[in-house]
């Protein structure tokens, strides 16, 4: 079926094979990441892509791990990609598999081409096949072991495969052409040795077939009819047609797209992997990095991220995207959805002078003026209350509108109040508590007499605050492309992660399960970490309020 609500470069191409009828109407697509680590963004893009066209033609998309390279590879990266596809949304039903459950049909048709004179086993060390490959400007050398029987090149293979040579000693070669101007189609590599055990087959195979060889294969045998990869297999393309071609084999379309690159940050599982070992962060969770675990632990939501991959769209050629852009898709999403409770991070206490000392005033508050049936809650307040330290200055500049000595402020949903007294540590001189009167018929944050305050604070009630932990994550990078540095480690933001002790809740926090989103009011979206425990919470910045992305857009208009 043609889609003509959303259109791009590979509907297109989709939309004309199903005009011309290349794959009988059909649409079998495929997501297949290594795991040789968790997912990112990025791969979060080419998930929804997949699995997004073949929902949208009617068709389906398998989940394939290209799992050809068992010194990288773990379970663990199997069992976190699952999770995270499941947690974007999708499901490859009864459609998963893995490269290796095709090594033996790989092999007999490495054989295959073998006997037909196109793949040979090349004895020349590592050294001199990359020396005889050449340049862009000059040819290949042939490797003088190109002309082997079919005979030795089988019992070679044969006994490569059994374990018979060291890693480096022999490899098997594809024989396409030396001089070729695109040096991918130079003799490439189809099997090298590796004496590694394997995550399934454990110690089944002493051989494995690269990338280039395996992948067209493993298209080719589930029926995939358009192979979806990232531009830079674009030069790779003439070899997987190449493969397919000679071995005259289902031949499905290789389309590439840019890949997508976020500023501030780093994608690549390398230094991603660097990261981790280097103890910078605390694992492929850690609320700063780019993975989808990672960004699921800070407090961004499924809707989020596809939202987000949507605004990006697609394209042939590379870009960066700004980081801006992912935060205002999260905002746009917790507007909606998260609660707005409040909480001071930096907390000073205020003593209420004209409060009685045992009474407690429910207060009735908004969950969410986005979502009418989030209902309402009940604050208490009590004589000693919190506020954030940095809403008060005790000789305040002209600009600043918050608390000082004889100046009157609005409570969010409590009363007008205005501070009376100022009490400090003898020793250091540091604010200890502020002491303050409300007016009682400002109850619920009323003006009793027009009067008009320049400043709403938030606040929590001593007696019924929670005491949380509060994480506060910005950029892990202070370089828009850490990549391009020298050592990425030289440009690591030092306040990427901040942690306060001792921030005071709302009462309504104490039982959130882990992963509820909230917004602290004047303060951000935030997400109740998995590390909480029941005498220890945690919550987790997801984003501030402050949305760049607008400002961004409104200066590209003027």
């Amino acid at each position: 079926m043609e889609n003509k609500e959303k259109t791009n470069f590979i509907r297109n191409i989709i939309d004309e094979h199903n005009r011309t009828g290349r794959f009988d109407g059909k649409v079998h697509t495929r997501f297949p990441p290594e795991p040789n680590g968790y997912l990112h963004i990025g791969h979060a893009k080419s998930i929804c892509l997949n699995f997004g066209i073949a929902e949208d033609y009617d068709g389906l998309c398998n989940l394939r791990f290209d799992d050809t390279n068992p010194a990288k590879e773990e379970e663990e990266f199997v069992h976190s990609i699952q999770k995270d596809i499941k947690w974007l949304g999708y499901d490859w039903e009864d459609r998963l598999y893995f490269a290796s459950d095709y090594f033996p049909q790989m092999y007999e048709f490495a054989k295959e081409l073998i006997r037909s004179g196109k793949a040979y086993v090349d004895s020349q060390s590592p050294a001199e096949i990359r020396e005889n490959r050449g340049t862009v400007k000059e040819s290949g050398k042939p490797s003088p072991y190109r002309n082997r029987s079919a005979e030795e090149n089988l019992n070679l293979l044969e006994r490569m495969k059994n374990g018979e040579f060291e890693e480096g000693e022999h490899v098997l070669r594809a024989k396409i052409d030396m001089s070729s101007p695109n040096m991918l189609m130079r003799d490439p590599l189809m099997y090298r040795i590796k004496k590694k055990a394997h995550h399934r087959t454990e110690n089944e195979w002493n051989i494995y077939p690269m990338y280039d060889f395996a992948h067209c294969l493993e298209d080719s045998l589930e029926g995939i009819t358009h192979s979806l990869c990232s531009i830079e297999f674009e030069n790779n393309r003439p070899l997987y047609d190449w493969f397919l071609e000679n071995l005259n084999i289902h031949h499905p379309q290789q389309i590439e797209f840019a890949r997508l690159n976020l500023n501030y940050t780093v994608m690549s599982k390398r230094l991603l992997s660097r990261l981790i070992a280097e103890n910078i962060v605390s694992g492929w969770d850690d609320p700063r990095l780019p993975t989808i675990s990672g960004l699921r632990r800070r407090g961004y939501t499924p809707e989020s991220i596809r939202n987000f991959c949507e605004k990006i769209g697609l394209a042939k050629r590379e870009s960066i995207v700004d980081m801006a852009l992912l935060e205002h898709t999260i905002r746009e999403d917790l507007n909606k959805r998260a609660n707005r409770v409040m909480g001071v991070l930096r907390p000073l206490k205020v003593i209420i002078d004209n409060f009685p000392e045992e009474e407690v005033d429910d207060l009735e508050a908004i969950n969410n003026p986005e979502d009418e049936t989030a209902g309402k809650r009940t604050i208490p307040f009590t004589k000693e209350i919190y506020i954030e330290r940095t809403d008060f200055m005790e000789n305040p500049p002209k600009k600043f509108f918050r608390l000082a000595p004889g100046r009157e402020v609005r409570l969010r949903y409590a009363y007008f109040m205005k501070c009376e007294k100022v009490i400090k540590d003898k020793i250091t001189g540091e604010i200890k508590e502020l002491h303050c009167t409300i007016d009682p018929p400002s109850r619920g944050g009323r003006s009793p007499d027009g009067r008009k305050v320049k400043a709403t604070l938030h606040w929590v009630s001593a007696r019924f605050a929670i005491d949380t932990e509060i994480r506060l994550y910005e950029n892990l990078f202070e370089v828009p492309n850490p990549a391009a540095e020298e050592d990425i480690t030289d440009s690591i933001n030092p306040n990427s992660l901040k942690i306060l002790k001792n921030c005071k809740l709302e009462l309504c926090t104490k039982n959130l399960p882990v992963q509820t989103k909230v917004q602290f009011e004047r303060l951000g979206y935030f997400c109740k970490d998995d590390d909480s425990t029941a005498e220890h919470p945690v919550f987790n910045r997801t984003v501030t309020l402050r949305d760049v992305w607008k400002k961004i857009q409104k200066r590209n208009k003027k």
